[in-house]
């Protein structure tokens, strides 16, 4: 048995052909649908990049006990629970966040690993003369945006960018051990997550006429720019998303060439989507979790199945992805985690859930039934109390200081914590940008889709609430946050 996983980072499921998207140039994405399993109701977990990889590795929410961070030592890994027993793991990623200090315990729990450097500002190459850098849309400055246009010089011709390095070393891994057994090999790329930089030739399938400054890098805010770049802020995402189809295709020319169809699962996943000025918005984590982000695309093949072709309604999300693994190669599951196989949802659409939980820590908390969708902020503009539960107190790119340090506490074993007590630290500013500013939003997602007028409807949210408490219960969160969200825990 073997499993290939190719997961990009801030894909757009409505900016896909094989969910109605009728005008970005993705052929292989259309091709790998005919070939999959499309999911129509997967939904995140854990906001932004690193939790959601800490649910790609351990199977359980990230969000209500702590913030970007490693792997914690009691945590249970899927790639290096398939190493301990027997089966080969392989990583090739360009993720740059994997090489920071919150993201430093992913990559070493496989079997082997390379990388590819060079993205979103990553500390790559040391000039120290400036870079000749355009007059861009709004405020950019800082290390990154002046870093991110020193990578740009070594990396003009495709070849040369960390995606296309990336797919050829997966591919690279491929061509040396297809006709090998028990092996799964995850290829990871950053794109299409901003900046949107890519080659003229992806760019030359988007035609417009755009004559204002350079972007390619939307802000974290409120859309204050023109429609004009609005639409080409799309073109640029949609160029990359092409680039990304691109190598995709060359996955699944391998799938051909080497009959892997035959006994290789595939996965081709997201950690969450984008907003590209879709509520007025930029980006994602300051403003609600709307679909465009929450909502994310999956596609899956099982050979042991060998459902293609069709589509599924259940209900599923990225902590079902390791269980998906492990039970694939015939591993047993750990206790503490809480995602399910997806098997049977593949074979014939079984449900997996009622209901699915997602957020970010010290943010909205959201629930879905995959009918409505409910966000429900901090009863408070305090946002408190916010405890963080670790004992790997890292952000994404620091240490906590000493000052953050100073008020921790050793906080009783959670029970999944195999025992240990893990340090709470009061969280450095009770919010995350100010979540209280948006209230509490109730949708319905079939009447209307892009979540434009939210509900007022008493009974469909006293259901949501109920929901909502009890997969927070079952996910052993912390009373305050309970409190925090102005919610009775019992």
């Amino acid at each position: 048995m073997k499993a290939i996983m190719v997961m990009f980072d801030s894909l757009n499921r409505h900016m896909l052909p094989p969910y109605g998207c009728e005008w970005v140039h993705a052929p292989n994405f259309e091709r790998l649908a005919r070939h999959t399993v499309t999911f129509e109701n997967c939904y995140v977990g854990s906001m932004p990049c690193m939790p959601a990889r800490r649910e790609l590795h351990t199977g359980r929410y990230n969000f209500l006990h702590r913030s970007w961070g490693p792997l914690e030592p009691f945590d249970d890994s899927m790639p290096e629970l398939l190493g301990t027993n027997g089966v080969h793991s392989h990583l090739v990623s360009d993720h740059g966040h994997y090489w920071e200090d919150g993201g430093c315990t992913y990559h070493t729990r496989y079997s082997t690993w390379e990388i590819s450097r060079g993205q979103e500002g990553d500390p790559w190459k040391g000039d120290v003369a400036d870079p000749p850098i355009p007059p861009s849309v709004g405020d950019r400055s800082g290390r990154m945006w002046r870093q991110d246009w020193v990578n740009r010089r070594y990396m003009q011709r495709e070849e040369d960018q960390p995606q296309a390095k990336t797919f050829a070393q997966g591919l690279a891994f491929i061509h040396t051990n297809h006709a090998e057994d028990n092996w799964f090999l995850h290829i990871e790329t950053f794109d299409p997550h901003e900046p949107f930089y890519t080659q003229e030739h992806y760019k030359a399938l988007y035609p417009h006429r755009y004559e204002g400054p350079h972007f390619d890098w939307p802000p974290y805010r409120p859309v204050r720019e023109s429609q004009e770049q609005v639409e080409h802020v799309r073109s640029e995402y949609a160029a990359l998303v092409s680039m990304c189809d691109h190598y995709l295709g060359q996955v699944l020319d391998l799938m051909d060439q080497y009959s892997l169809w035959d006994d290789t699962m595939l996965i081709v996943n997201t950690d969450h989507g984008f907003l590209l000025g879709e509520h007025d918005w930029w980006a994602k984590c300051v403003q609600p979790f709307y679909n465009e982000v929450a909502h994310a695309p999956l596609f899956i093949w099982d050979p042991r199945l060998g459902r293609r072709g069709e589509r599924r309604t259940a209900l599923v999300q990225t902590i079902d992805l390791p269980a998906t693994l492990l039970e694939y190669f015939g591993q047993d599951l750990p206790a503490d985690m809480q995602g399910v196989p997806l098997r049977e949802a593949v074979a014939s659409d079984r449900p997996v859930r009622e209901a699915a939980l997602y957020g970010l820590h010290g943010g909205d908390v959201n629930v879905t039934d995959g009918h409505y969708v409910y966000m429900r902020g901090p009863g408070s503009s305090a946002n408190q109390p916010l405890y963080e539960y670790t004992l790997m107190p890292t952000h994404m790119r620091a240490r906590f200081s000493t000052a953050e340090l100073q008020d921790l506490e050793l906080a009783a074993p959670f029970p999944f914590t195999k025992g240990c007590r893990t340090l709470r630290i009061p969280a450095r500013d009770g919010s995350w940008r100010d979540a209280y500013q948006f209230g509490t939003l109730l949708f319905d997602t079939q009447a209307d889709p892009v979540q434009e007028h939210p509900l007022d409807a008493p009974e469909v949210e006293r259901r949501m609430i109920d929901l909502l408490v009890g997969l927070m219960r079952a996910n052993d969160a912390p009373q305050e946050q309970f409190a925090r969200l102005g919610l009775i825990a019992g």
